[in-house]
């Protein structure tokens, strides 16, 4: 069964499911206990083999990929190093569910450079978005509080933003090596395996990247590969481009929702209310700016499903 038939008729679960898994990383990676270096590259590394095989399946049924697409596939999987490094360190500086809140405000961000670069003019929904969740990304901070939760809250929300901005130009750069959405894994490999080689010379840069950590932190790791990495990806990537606006809008918002609360009962983590009410503010200008479908707006539902509107639909027949 391809990995585009995982999503079958009901596409709803599998997008669930796969947000779900995807809210867990921030949680294994604590478990892990490992720099932000290690867990990046051990996180790309580990999903690379499983990966391989679904994509050499995929180019055996479909022929081989241009090489145009998959150099976009590879610049995508640049961005995602630095996304991963910078997330991880907003994670030991605001926690895990802070951290993964801060790191989706790329929602806001894609349709504010699609209109910089691409000059696809916002909708009022997403303009409105942007200093709703501004506004929360200073609550999380503790700029306005003495106490907030967090080793450095105000540094761990500067990785955070720059994470949204890496993760911006991640999804951006993969819709162009996803332009064939009946492939889901090709583009996903490519990146992948980009994102474990690139984590590479910074982490010896940094000083933190340890190749050789510990028996547990590599069985936490290894299943935060497979969980997130392949699962979690695989079946957002398929399930989303064929679900409604409104579904889509709260499946995207679902990860940092979960991530807050996982992180609450997993680790303790305990937020000041100032942050909780940061948490909402930014949920809600994600939710805003993921309902911004009209005309010539590029959501962030395209981006995640590797293509256009159009294409979306396309990919419906596909598939169906």
């Amino acid at each position: 069964m391809s990995p585009a038939r995982l999503a079958g008729g009901r596409p709803t679960l599998p997008a669930l499911a796969g947000a779900v898994a995807i809210a867990f990383s921030a949680i294994l990676y604590r478990y892990a206990d490992v720099s932000p270096s290690t867990g990046a590259f051990f996180r790309c590394a580990y999903a690379v083999p499983p990966l391989l095989l679904l994509a050499w399946w995929e180019d055996r049924r479909l022929g081989p990929r241009p090489w145009k697409t998959r150099a976009w596939a590879w610049l995508a999987g640049a961005f995602f190093a630095v996304d991963l490094i910078l997330w991880h360190h907003s994670i030991e500086y605001v926690g895990a569910g802070l951290a993964t809140v801060l790191g989706n405000t790329q929602i806001v961000l894609v349709g504010l450079v699609a209109w910089l670069l691409f000059r696809e003019r916002p909708s009022g929904p997403l303009l409105a978005a942007i200093p709703v969740a501004m506004g929360g990304v200073v609550l999380i901070s503790g700029a306005l509080e003495d106490g907030a939760y967090g080793e450095d809250p105000a540094l761990g929300v500067l990785f955070g933003v720059l994470t949204g901005i890496a993760y911006t130009g991640f999804l951006l750069t993969l819709r162009h090596g996803s332009s064939d959405l009946r492939r889901v894994a090709g583009p996903l490999y490519d990146a992948t395996l980009a994102a474990a080689l690139l984590t590479i010379p910074p982490g010896l840069l940094l000083g933190e990247l340890d190749f050789w950590p510990s028996a547990s932190a590599q069985g936490w790791l290894l299943v935060l590969a497979l969980s997130s990495q392949v699962l979690g990806w695989l079946l957002i990537t398929v399930s989303l481009p064929r679900l409604p606006a409104v579904v889509t809008s709260v499946l995207l918002t679902l990860q940092p929702v979960c991530a807050v609360l996982f992180a609450a009962v997993l680790l303790g983590e305990d937020p000041s209310p100032f942050q909780l009410v940061g948490v909402v503010a930014i949920l809600s200008g994600l939710l805003l700016a993921s309902a911004a479908r009209r005309g010539g707006d590029v959501s962030p539902t395209d981006l995640v499903g590797g293509g256009t509107a159009e294409q979306g639909k396309r990919h419906e027949q596909l598939v169906a």
